[in-house]
């Protein structure tokens, strides 16, 4: 979700009419272990592969007349033109993510969903505020991805946070590894992409990724959820965080998905 306190850029996630701090604009993610942005931080760090580097804020910028997250009218500035980032050659290994779990440990599909329907009504307080930002706030992952993206702490009380709530979902049910975690969806996307768990099948309990535009490239993501069911063939069930300020049930027409993260749940 740059530049040094930059009011036209105040960050990747934070929500509109926020104070504006610093937010680096690097791409990559990983679950587990240490994330930073920085090319001499990510020698020391066990990292994934980095994607790069998004021209596009990470949550959502609409087209006219159509809002945000299904509802929802908060909105991100656009990136920084373009962060460079060198490329030394070398490729850093998964270090999470991509091992197969053993299968008595493993939930299934639906036991991810039924936790995701058992949170559809909560809402964000009168300050913009859930257990889901909180959650995260007190995470060892929040303090990597400020190292990734800059910014402080704080920041994350004040965020869109559909990426949150499905992070959440992973943790409870003990699947981060798999489900992934993450505030900026465009970077959880690539890591599902990067660990080969990415396609076009709306499988239930897929992280599914949004773009409202019509665009169907990693940097056009806006929005995440979890998918229920298929319905047809051009529309899916899903279950959504930061949609009107709140998690709820939806029908997503599938023109506007980008593409699907797949868990190894168990069969």
């Amino acid at each position: 979700m740059s530049g040094a306190h930059r009011k036209k850029n105040p960050g990747r996630h934070r929500k509109p009419g926020s104070l504006s701090i610093t937010w680096r604009t690097t791409g990559g993610v990983i679950v587990g272990a240490a994330v930073l942005g920085t090319a001499a931080a990510t020698a020391q760090a066990s990292v994934l592969p980095f994607g790069p580097a998004a021209e596009t804020s990470a949550a959502a910028d609409m087209p006219s007349g159509k809002k945000a997250h299904g509802g929802s009218s908060k909105s991100t500035p656009k990136d920084k033109a373009k962060t460079a980032r060198k490329d030394d050659g070398k490729k850093d290994e998964p270090k999470e993510g991509s091992g197969k779990p053993p299968e008595k440990s493993r939930p299934t599909a639906a036991e991810a969903i039924k936790l995701a329907r058992s949170q559809v009504g909560v809402e964000e307080d009168d300050g913009g505020e859930t257990k889901f930002q909180k959650w995260y706030m007190g995470t060892s992952r929040a303090h990597e991805t400020l190292a990734r993206d800059g910014g402080d702490l704080d920041g994350y009380s004040d965020a869109n946070w559909c990426d949150m709530f499905v992070s959440w979902i992973g943790d409870q049910i003990g699947f981060g590894d798999q489900i992934g975690s993450d505030a900026w969806t465009v970077a959880h996307a690539r890591w599902f992409k990067e660990n080969d768990r990415w396609g076009t099948d709306p499988k239930p309990g897929a992280i599914v990724f949004y773009a409202w535009d019509g665009g169907k490239s990693m940097s056009d993501i806006r929005h995440v959820g979890m998918v229920v069911e298929k319905v047809d063939d051009g529309t899916i069930e899903t279950i959504e965080g930061n949609t009107g300020n709140a998690v709820e049930k939806k029908e997503r027409s599938t023109d506007d998905v980008v593409g699907y993260g797949y868990p190894d749940y168990k069969s």
